[in-house]
């Protein structure tokens, strides 16, 4: 027995060794890079949407960028749950995380929501979040942005120039509350008051477990008021919306109607390639993309560098007209110029990080 302890015994210390080993390999200092954004850093990506195509694209831009640096990445999502998405913000303020992106809270409380973790000295980049209390801010946090009110304008021009003004649209929007529809809303606004649009229907989801499933209900029921002819077009401020729309107005066989949208995905580059699909172009920001600068952001506020306090990303139309047989998230670079790519905040010590960690 006491021989067999005594294997058992070096087998644990071997074992020990070798994970000492890997723990300083892993930290092991990478000369030009700054030494406070080495040695494992741990990131919350915390995001109030439900898990759509957009949401999941947006969190593996952030995760693998993240990762590229050699970062822990955590991932959550609180399904537009405002309760349940203050909660994962307090924990991951109690567990420590040495940097927070917070994606979509509201400006009603998301002041009050990261004041605790700014108090603890822990790293925020906010996306499609307004932290500020009656026109206070917090120092530190930079806000990034979709440049919403390009992706108005572009998708809203299409609108405009389908048919004859003003152009008869059903409006799928909600609000107010949500930062990157209520500068979208603004827009509209002002093309709305030029006379350039009259808006017949405003609908919005109510089940945000299944937006779509709601939204295509529901335009359903709407197009039974509206024969042939009487509709012009259909505005989805929300490609998720846009989706449900576009899945009634198909099942409805409402091909007289073209629809308009914001934001985009597979399931979206799917539907406007159909035969005969109605769906004519979305205004977007490569949401991967989103993640990754967001990522880059909080690197360098971990490494001390400056960091703007805001950053809107370009945001481009993408046409159905623009899309071949095989288009998709990962090749839609090839016929719109410059999409997914941006070397802004790409520092070079980013750049050896990545050599080092093989991505």
């Amino acid at each position: 027995m006491k021989k067999v302890a005594v294997i058992l015994l070096a087998f644990v210390l071997v074992l020990t060794a070798c994970s000492g080993q890997g723990e300083q390999a892993s930290t092991e200092s990478v000369e030009g890079v700054p030494e406070e954004v080495q040695g494992g850093k741990k990131i919350a990506v915390i995001r109030n949407l439900p898990s759509d195509d957009h949401t999941k694209q947006f969190l593996d831009g952030a995760r693998k960028e993240g990762e590229a640096f050699g970062f822990k990445v955590d991932t959550f999502i609180s399904d537009n749950d405002d309760a349940k998405f203050q909660e994962l913000v307090a924990q991951a303020i109690q567990k420590q995380y040495d940097g927070l992106i917070i994606s979509h809270g509201k400006k009603d409380y998301s002041y009050k929501m990261i004041k605790p973790a700014i108090d603890k000295g822990i790293k925020v980049v906010a996306f499609d979040t307004i932290a500020e209390q009656d026109g206070e801010t917090l120092e530190g946090i930079t806000s990034t942005f979709q440049d919403d009110y390009k992706l108005a304008e572009l998708s809203l021009d299409e609108v405009v120039s389908a048919s004859s003004q003003p152009v008869k649209v059903i409006k799928l929007w909600f609000g107010p509350g949500v930062p990157p529809l209520d500068r979208r809303q603004e827009i509209y606004q002002k093309y709305e008051d030029e006379g350039k649009i009259k808006t017949l229907e405003v609908i919005g989801p109510t089940n945000f477990q299944d937006v779509q499933g709601d939204i295509a209900s529901k335009v359903s029921s709407v197009l039974a008021k509206y024969p042939d002819g009487t509709v012009d077009a259909v505005w989805g401020s929300w490609d998720e919306m846009a989706k449900g729309a576009y899945k009634a107005m198909k099942d409805n066989k409402r091909t007289d109607i073209k629809l308009f949208s914001i934001d985009i995905s597979n399931q979206d580059i799917n539907f406007m390639r159909e035969e005969g699909s109605n769906w004519m172009s979305t205004a977007a920001v490569d949401p991967g993309l989103i993640g990754k600068m967001n990522m880059r952001l909080m690197a360098k506020k971990l490494a001390g560098e400056e960091t703007p306090e805001t950053y809107d990303l370009e945001a481009m139309l993408i046409k159905q007209s623009d899309l071949k047989e095989d288009t998709n998230m990962t090749n839609l670079g090839e016929v719109v110029e410059g999409w997914g790519e941006s070397d802004e905040f790409n520092e070079e010590w980013m750049k050896k990080l990545r050599d080092v960690h093989g991505k």
